[in-house]
């Protein structure tokens, strides 16, 4: 049977997927096909490449995404994201989709063309890196002669990549949002966050039923894009609502 595994964006809260990758773990569950935006496409890249959830979780620790010294030079943003490959080769060492043990699928904005791009073959750090390159903050990855930005801003939860491969499907969405007050707003990037989270819920909610498991961590809500301090936390919520869903869900159909 071919279980595929939706991994949506969602900044640091996209470590709720390593917590879900622990769910799935205990259960016997194991995706063959990925599909991730984002920080769901780090994820869903380790994931594929061999790696369980203790060494993913060692890798968003070790590896600090939001380092601003990595910063850019000559380039539309702050943060260089290709200054990140070197500490990705270390755990990706055989810089190539066909190295995979899982199909992975990763999604990445053309930001020259505005066109979205799934990347399935050929060198992977470079489009997994783009997928996560959130606009405005870090700099269009180059890849070849066109340059590429976050997947989320065009599909943050790319369930198409992979549906019609699939007897099965899983999905784990982290970018949802509440209600907030206006003082929640305290600067011009917790608006532009905001917006995007507001869009990209309301264009990819109807897929959420396409799903036959589809998990929603809720009480990630309270956390920033950018949250690195509460990672922990973080996984654990994911790793709880993974279990809720799964226990609430007929296993039977996974086999």
């Amino acid at each position: 049977m071919n279980i595929g595994l939706v991994l949506s964006g969602g900044g640091m809260r996209g470590a709720a997927h390593i917590g879900v990758l622990r769910a799935l773990e205990e259960h016997q569950i194991d995706p063959t096909y990925i599909a991730g935006s984002s920080a769901g496409a780090i994820v869903g890249s380790l994931f594929a490449y061999g790696y369980n959830w203790e060494e993913i979780l060692t890798f968003f620790k070790d590896v600090q995404i939001l380092n601003i010294r990595k910063y850019a030079i000559n380039k539309p943003g702050f943060i260089d994201a290709e200054k990140f490959y070197d500490e990705f080769k270390v755990y990706l060492e055989e810089d190539d989709f066909s190295f995979l043990k899982k199909e992975l699928f990763v999604t990445a904005t053309n930001i020259l063309k505005g066109k979205l791009r799934v990347f399935e073959k050929g060198e992977l750090i470079k489009p997994v890196l783009a997928s996560a390159a959130f606009p405005g903050l870090f700099a269009p990855v180059k890849i070849k002669s066109s340059y590429y930005i976050d997947g989320g801003a065009l599909n943050n939860f790319p369930l198409d990549a992979i549906k019609k491969k699939c007897d099965r499907l899983i999905g784990v969405y982290v970018d949802g949002f509440d209600v907030l007050g206006i003082k929640e707003l305290k600067h011009s990037h917790h608006v532009v966050e905001r917006v995007f989270r507001i869009k990209s819920v309301l264009e990819n909610q109807h897929k959420f039923t396409e799903c036959d498991l589809m998990i929603l961590p809720s009480e990630l809500n309270g956390f920033g894009t950018f949250d690195k301090k509460n990672i922990d936390a973080i996984v654990e919520i994911g790793y709880k609502a993974a279990k809720e869903a799964i226990l609430n869900y007929d296993l039977e159909k996974f086999k």
